[in-house]
């Protein structure tokens, strides 16, 4: 007890040290330095109410004379009301510190004090400012003219679902009340369940919808409202925890690892939009097991890069994993997982590298073997990793050569994709060399005569096919986002589409 006092009060001087920090400048390291500690933060709160609630008010103000200041300046910073459950906890350190019985004017001006503290807390960031300046001016506070804004609204809709109702309308389709983003970011700050049921709601929409097509997910996920809500960091963190979550359970399944792709587009797009109009927080507070050089390369847009600079650009993306991952003294703290989970999230840059090497003559680089390795077999060693390249190697060879020939034949690519030598047709190698082979027929000369033989053979089983499909998919999805054109590879890959979701 004594050490866990002591450590309380050096947990109290550190914060009390940092709030003042924080509240004297409003600059945009501040707001970043203070993301970084609102866990912390809270936890500390947590603490020192643990400690509060066993003292009586005389007590807390002998042991912690300075104890108004630093919730005072908790309570006036939006970012710590607006974090998870900090609002809750402030609540119960104030009330520790009220007088039941004042004894005298000292102690009735600090329940005074406090119950403005509690008011101004239950009345922060519920508005807008021109809201405000219009209550005001009708002679109305805050804390009087809500709960009769919630009565009418609450009047309002059982008004009209009492009329569809009496009129015969099928009340399972009344009109949503629909929030301003501002007030559902603060209601997902607030209140983590409802993001987390938001996010489950997600999934549920995912896995129930037949057939969905990334362009569908796509419109699920901004229907959401997740991505333009994920520019806050905290709610962020909490999203993309979820998604690794779902990513382990289902062992790195493929249409995971497509859906992040697509949510990190739409949050990528978000961000972009949100910072023309205010500050941006720095791309560490989203990803902070990362460099931020790394994060900065994958970031990029291809679009934005031209096509002529891509293998440079893939190279580097390439040096500066293999550093991560390789070199852990330099790399990322949080080993080859965080580096290949930051990865995916901008996977666009992978499915480039094939066809980048299979346009290319020249001797395959060693960095893109390695990305290509990588991307597809995160948990492989550097022994398994390096056994990947050299198949994936032999098979270009093989590929460049057919590609020269005057007539393909779907069993001499049958041959080339048994050139691996796992026996597991699920083996990360196995799945390169699938994708691999499938943009080969989509880009050589005369892959569209043998591509539905090859395919034919080369989907054993539904699970396969079901991979054949989402590869296609997400090519579609990706030439389109590009601009990359090239009609009959787009052609092909619709038939080819069409033909396998008939099958399924």
């Amino acid at each position: 007890m004594a050490q866990d006092s002591v450590d309380l009060s050096c947990d109290y001087q550190f914060w009390m040290q940092k709030l003042s920090v924080w509240d004297q400048a409003s600059t945009l390291e501040t707001q970043q330095d203070t993301c970084l500690h609102l866990a912390q933060f809270q936890e500390f709160l947590r603490k020192m109410y643990e400690a509060l609630k066993e003292m009586d008010s005389n007590t807390v103000i002998e042991r912690f004379p300075t104890i108004g200041q630093l919730l005072a300046k908790a309570c006036w910073n939006p970012f710590i009301l607006a974090y998870d459950e900090s609002q809750k906890i402030l609540i119960w350190c104030l009330c520790c510190l009220i007088n039941k019985e004042p004894q005298n004017s000292g102690q009735s001006k600090l329940n005074s004090w406090i119950q403005g503290v509690l008011s101004h807390i239950l009345s922060a960031l519920r508005f807008d400012k021109e809201v405000a300046l219009f209550t005001q001016g009708l002679g109305y506070a805050p804390i009087d003219y809500y709960p009769g804004l919630l009565k009418n609204m609450v009047l309002s809709l059982a008004s009209e679902l009492r009329e569809n109702h009496l009129n015969g309308f099928n009340t399972q389709r009344r009109k949503k009340i629909s929030l301003p983003m501002s007030a559902v970011v603060c209601l997902w700050l607030r209140h983590l369940p409802s993001l987390e049921k938001a996010m489950l709601h997600l999934f549920e929409k995912l896995i129930s919808s037949e057939r969905n097509c990334l362009r569908r997910i796509e419109c699920f996920i901004k229907d959401s409202l997740l991505p333009q809500a994920a520019c806050h960091p905290a709610i962020f963190r909490v999203v993309d925890e979820m998604f690794r979550c779902a990513l382990l359970e289902t062992d790195g399944a493929l249409e995971i690892i497509a859906t992040i792709q697509v949510f990190t587009q739409c949050f990528v797009e978000a961000l972009e939009k949100e910072s023309k109009q205010q500050l941006r927080f720095a791309l560490k507070t989203y990803f902070p097991y990362t460099s931020p050089s790394l994060g900065m390369v994958l970031l990029q847009d291809p679009q934005d890069i031209p096509r002529g600079h891509w293998l440079q650009t893939l190279k580097h993306i390439s040096e500066l994993l293999r550093e991560a991952v390789e070199d852990q003294t330099h790399g990322s703290r949080g080993g080859p997982f965080e580096s290949w989970f930051l990865f995916i999230h901008f996977g666009g840059w992978a499915e480039m590298v094939a066809e980048q090497l299979l346009m290319s003559a020249a001797e395959p680089p060693t960095a893109l073997l390695w990305l290509l390795a990588f991307y597809y077999g995160p948990r492989d060693g550097r022994q398994q990793r390096a056994q990947t390249m050299v198949q994936v190697k032999a098979v270009l060879g093989h590929l460049l050569a057919m590609s020269r020939s005057s007539s393909l034949s779907a069993q001499d690519l049958q041959t080339v994709a048994g050139q691996g030598t796992d026996t597991d047709l699920r083996a990360p190698a196995q799945q390169l060399i699938r994708h691999l082979l499938l943009n080969f027929l989509l880009w050589a000369p005369g892959g569209h005569t043998i591509a539905w033989d090859v395919i034919t053979l080369m989907a054993h089983t539904a699970e396969i096919t079901h991979e054949i499909i989402g590869f296609l998919d997400q090519t579609l999805y990706r030439w389109n986002r590009l601009g990359i054109e090239s009609p009959r590879s787009e052609k092909l890959a619709r038939e080819l589409l069409k033909e396998l979701r008939t099958q399924v």
